[in-house]
């Protein structure tokens, strides 16, 4: 890791800034260059409260200067000084300066403050590198959250709506870079949006909230002088409008006092490594010193893929909490116990009408596909879950029914501001309905159901033996795709010609050849899963006992191979992995000579990709990465221009210097596609990817799958879906389930199992199997618990009673078997509801719809028992237009039950994506 050492007169000229910066009115007070330093005079009472953190540290000399040149009198809160609400301050306005990383606590304890009175200012990406939950409560506090990062810098203008406090004041508007506010639907206005595709929010309030979108103090986003209109504009709004006096008033239960004080914070960024030549990694600026009045915090932890563990978070207030429900938690709360509702019935509904058919032979199974075969056999008719709610045991029809009308009445309790009341109830309402769920029956149809098998896993299984008893258990939950972690820190898991060292927690056994040996016995896929761009990890160098910093064995070996970010550091700063040059050709070959040697030497089904990609970076604060040695070369070779030497305020060479990063990942893709399909060309190539929103993530992480997925270089895109509740869940995958840019490759929503309840993990499998995708992956193997085990074999694992030795169809492997059973199961839950239906209907409607439905059936059997290219066009034709009229044959269940009826919707639309990506994969007959 290079190191820049200062000279002593770098030093001198730093101590010189740091004295002219802190001159404050004709005293100068500085004891050394860490001393602590007066704000603003103690004599007049401060009205404003403003945060400060490590991440606004060096921003903090730009944001104390603005503030200065306002006049406001504000006093400082550390923000690792908070525990509770009382640690916000007494003032009644806050203002949360760019701050990224916020804790479950604080920001807790921030709605406590805000519900007493206080009022919020905040800006830039708030909140953005927080846990999923932290990031919702903000969402709620703030009217909105960070959208993403623009490429360039806009002008922002005044909305549509004019809103009078804000349309006239004209100091307002002009050029800003920042980014995109997404507002709540309801409650939040957009006084300024920016001057761009669709007019998106730049600004964001609310009665209690001020959202700038951009970083408030910083030279590189703004002019002081819109920076500061926008403060006072916000304060004036929160200190008028209550009282005619511009006096504020202080919030009831904050503490009675907050520091005028904050350590001096360097402005100068010392040598900064920019315009050193491109044959050596850019210098490391000094870190700046740290005040002795702000206790010392870890600098923000960037979301690490896989291993990044998320922190469990309150995802609404305490039951019994009468903090106010605005608007759009009224809506949000209700529309979530209407669509849990829709999955507790669509869940009964595929059993009820499984157990139904269960009498007539399944010839329609046999006949399509040669691996799936599920004998008839008899069952005892399908048990209603029922539950006690009161200390009485009630039906699930009945629970349903108090739910509903729980619902209903949700609206009424908030309008009275009964909120206590209303959370107990809606939470009464969630657990009566995950009760409900048919976790003893199986519902499961043909799905991808994945899992990862990490490397911790198999280090404790020990040998073959202990392997062998995790491949039994995965067995019979019905997994059938095990991702198998081969490449983890720049070691290998087996013993590998082309790699530097297997792991050295391996020893006497080559678990790869005995995992492939034991997936296959049980009718399970192996794909290796390997880590692509990232090259060692601080972590296993702590379990492995050596030094911290060690980069991994292949950098070890090949320090030119390295990446580093704009200050030098190999690892960013607040991350713990080093990762490779994608730009260096040495790289690109030897990890394809890796991958070509796993599948080829061991019959794998698959490879995953995962760290495909740069690690977390902000370029709007200055923390970018891939300075590796190859990739200066090469951009400055076609550019002229060292990219060390550009940052975010050139728009247009530092497009061209993203676009550059972004394609030596995209080129990587395309190559490993092509060279491992040569050597084996049924592997399933699949990635572990984001899902963050395009333009975010490129400028971020350089990751841009949905071209990939265009081009076909993979078959499976897993999105790190990862969320600690169903909605969160819901919104993190529904972008992506929707998308019209994957071309054929099928999406696999990833599911973290860490801290979810059982039936809170079956509540978003249910989702899963209610939206228009083929299957799920699951995090991690390690999770899986024995009350997992039970529920997965219950709902989904493998018939221990039939003996029959072949499996059901997995999606990517055999896309149109899987498309045929996935219909019939569709016809079994039409024909059920029909059933239970007649006098609704009369009999001509029912023929009818039988006779499309059934012309629809026969050309999908057709195709999977023999597929050709013109089978599959007829099958597309006879989809498509059964699709067109599907709702008008639905329009009875349309009107009662509008949930199913788009869930069958989603699942015709599974067959369609199923279908398109059979006919990129199968070989398909002319005829």
């Amino acid at each position: 890791m290079v190191r820049h050492q200062e000279n002593q007169k770098d030093i001198s000229l730093k101590i010189k800034k740091a004295r002219k910066l802190f001159i404050l009115s004709s005293e100068i007070i500085i004891l050394n260059f860490l001393s602590i330093l007066p704000v603003t005079a103690a004599t007049e009472e401060p009205v404003l409260s403003v945060v400060y953190g490590q991440e606004n540290a060096n921003q903090w000399p730009g944001i104390s200067d603005r503030l200065q040149t306002i006049g406001v009198k504000y006093c400082v809160i550390p923000l690792t000084d908070v525990k509770s609400a009382a640690d916000w301050g007494d003032r009644k306005v806050l203002f949360l300066p760019n701050l990224e990383t916020l804790t479950p606590i604080q920001v807790i304890a921030l709605e406590e403050w805000m519900s007493k009175g206080g009022r919020l200012i905040a800006s830039g990406p708030v909140g953005s590198l927080s846990a999923p939950g932290v990031r919702q409560l903000l969402r709620s506090l703030l009217g909105g959250y960070w959208g993403f990062s623009l490429s360039d810098t806009e002008q922002i203008k005044p909305a549509k709506t004019k809103i009078p406090e804000w349309v006239n004041q004209t100091e307002l508007f002009g050029k800003v870079r920042g980014g995109v506010v997404i507002p709540n639907d309801m409650g939040s206005q957009s006084p300024a949006v920016w001057n761009s595709k669709d007019n998106p929010a730049a600004v964001v309030t609310t009665e209690r909230s001020t959202f700038l979108g951009w970083r408030w103090g910083t030279d590189t986003a703004t002019a002081a002088e819109l920076d500061n209109a926008w403060l006072k504009a916000a304060l004036n709004h929160y200190l008028t409008a209550p009282a005619p006096s511009n006096r504020m008033k202080k919030v009831a239960g904050g503490s009675q006092s907050c520091s005028t004080t904050v350590a001096a914070v360097s402005r100068g960024q010392g040598a900064g490594g920019r315009g050193t030549s491109p044959s050596s990694p850019p210098a490391k600026t000094a870190t700046a010193p740290q005040p002795r009045a702000v206790t010392m915090v870890k600098p923000p932890s960037s979301q690490e893929a896989i291993d990044q563990l998320e922190q469990a978070v309150r995802l609404d207030v305490a039951p019994n909490s009468s903090t106010p429900i605005d608007s759009n938690e009224a809506i949000a709360l209700q529309q979530e116990l209407e669509n849990l509702i829709g999955r507790v019935e669509s869940a009964h509904l595929a059993v009820l009408a499984d157990a139904a058919n269960e009498g007539v032979a399944r010839s329609e199974d046999k006949e399509i596909s040669n691996t799936h075969t599920r004998q008839s056999i008899k069952k005892q008719p399908t048990q209603l879950a029922s539950t006690k709610l009161g200390g009485l045991v009630i039906s699930k029809d009945q629970a349903l029914a108090q739910v509903r009308v729980i619902a209903k009445n949700l609206p009424q309790l908030i309008a009275q501001k009964n909120y206590a009341l209303a959370r107990q109830q809606w939470q009464v309402a969630k657990t009566t309905l995950w009760q409900q769920f048919p976790i003893d029956q199986k519902l499961a149809q043909p799905e991808i159901r994945a899992v990862w098998l990490d490397r911790g896993t198999i280090v404790r299984a020990g040998s073959k033996a202990g392997l062998a008893k995790i491949f039994d258990r995965l067995a019979q939950t019905g997994i059938n795709t095990v991702f198998f972690e081969t490449v983890n820190a720049g070691y290998t898991i087996y013993p590998s010609q082309v790699a530097k060292e297997q792991n050295p927690l391996i020893r006497g056994w080559d678990p790869l050849e005995a995992a492939v040996k034991l997936a296959h016995e049980r009718d399970m896929e192996l794909h290796a899963w390997v880590w692509t761009f990232a090259a060692g990890n601080q972590r296993h160098n702590e379990i492995i006992n050596v030094n911290r910093d060690y980069p991994g064995p292949v950098l070890a070996a090949h320090p030119d191979w390295a990446n580093y970010d704009n200050l030098g550091n190999m690892i960013p700063v607040g991350q713990t992995k080093p990762f490779f040059d994608p730009a260096n050709p040495e790289v690109r070959q030897y990890l394809l000579k890796l991958y070509e040697e796993i599948v080829t030497r061991y019959d794998v089904d698959g490879l995953q990709l995962d760290y495909i990609r740069y690690p977390f970076q902000d370029p709007s604060a200055d923390r970018t990465y891939g300075y590796g040695k190859a990739a200066r070369a090469q951009f400055q070779q076609l550019t002229g221009i060292d990219p060390i030497n550009i940052s975010p305020s050139q728009p247009e060479l530092w497009q061209k210097w993203t676009t550059f990063r972004t394609e030596q990942v995209d080129s990587f893709v395309a190559q490993a596609s092509q060279q491992l399909r040569q050597k084996r060309p049924n592997l399933i190539l699949s990635v572990a990817v984001f899902p963050l929103p395009q333009q975010e993530r490129i400028q971020k992480i350089q990751q841009n799958w949905e071209t990939w997925a265009r081009r076909g270089d993979v078959d499976l895109i897993v999105p790190m879906t990862y969320a600690l509740d169903t909605p969160r869940f819901q919104r993190l995958a529904q972008p992506w389930i929707a998308s019209k840019q994957l071309g054929a490759t099928l999406l696999v929503p990833g599911i973290r199992l860490l801290s979810l309840p059982t039936v809170g993990a079956f509540d978003q499998l249910q989702l899963v199997r209610d939206l228009p995708v083929s299957g799920y992956a699951l995090f991690a193997a390690e999770n899986f618990n024995n009350e997992l085990q039970k529920l997965f074999v219950s709902t989904q694992g493998r018939d221990q009673s039939t003996t029959s030795t072949t499996s059901e169809p997995i999606p990517y492997r055999q896309p149109f078997q899987t498309a045929a059973v996935r219909y019939t199961a569709l016809q079994r839950e039409w024909k059920f509801v029909l059933q239970n239906e007649q006098l609704q209907r009369t009999p001509q409607k029912i023929s009818d719809f039988n006779n499309q439905a059934e012309v629809l059936r026969s050309a999908l059997n057709q195709l999977a028992t023999s597929p050709s290219a013109s089978k599959l066009l007829v099958a597309r034709a006879s989809l498509t237009r059964f699709q067109s009229q599907f709702r008008v044959l639905m329009s009875q269940e349309l009107k009662s039950n509008s949930y199913q009826v788009k869930v069958w919707e989603n699942r015709l639309v599974t067959i369609e994506r199923l279908l398109r990506y059979g006919e990129r994969r199968v070989q398909l007959a002319p005829q």
